[in-house]
């Protein structure tokens, strides 16, 4: 079985980043993971001021867009970086809210797909080729939760 999920507002949503469920990394917090996400692209760069704009962004959907604004300069590692980048927001994420916690230890084993029909690294893609990373960051932060509550430690 695989469990599809995508838009926050739909079944699964708090899987997705645009779930309103807001982090602190970095002694800052973020409204969601998106935000955080986009910010980070930022860093480093002549348009760092960009990461404060983004952070304070009114919606997941306008820190998209406003990380995605190619006029912007953008980190030169960012390909390096992004991946754990996504798996420190991602963990944080579950580690900081049990009610949603809760739904992603629930899955079991079942195979987690973020099914976006326009992303082919992150989700699977229309055609359900793509490398669903962050579907795999998922197993992964499911997988890391269980081992610290085996080990008896706070997740």
């Amino acid at each position: 079985m695989t469990i599809y999920f995508y838009k926050a507002e739909a079944a699964y949503g708090c899987f997705s980043n645009f779930s309103l469920h807001g982090i602190y990394l970095q002694g800052q917090y973020w409204p969601t993971v998106e935000h955080y996400y986009q910010a980070q692209k930022f860093v480093g760069t002549p348009d760092v001021a960009m990461t404060a704009v983004i952070q304070l962004a009114p919606t997941p959907m306008k820190a998209a867009a406003l990380g995605r604004d190619r006029d912007r300069c953008i980190r030169s590692d960012w390909e390096q970086v992004k991946y754990p980048i996504m798996c420190q927001a991602v963990l944080t994420k579950f580690l900081c809210h049990p009610e949603i916690q809760g739904v992603l230890l629930a899955t079991g084993e079942v195979e987690l797909v973020e099914n976006s029909p326009t992303d082919y690294y992150w989700g699977c893609g229309a055609d359900r080729t793509g490398q669903n990373q962050l579907g795999n960051i998922l197993m992964g932060v499911r997988q890391e939760i269980r081992e610290r509550l085996l080990l008896g430690c706070q997740p």
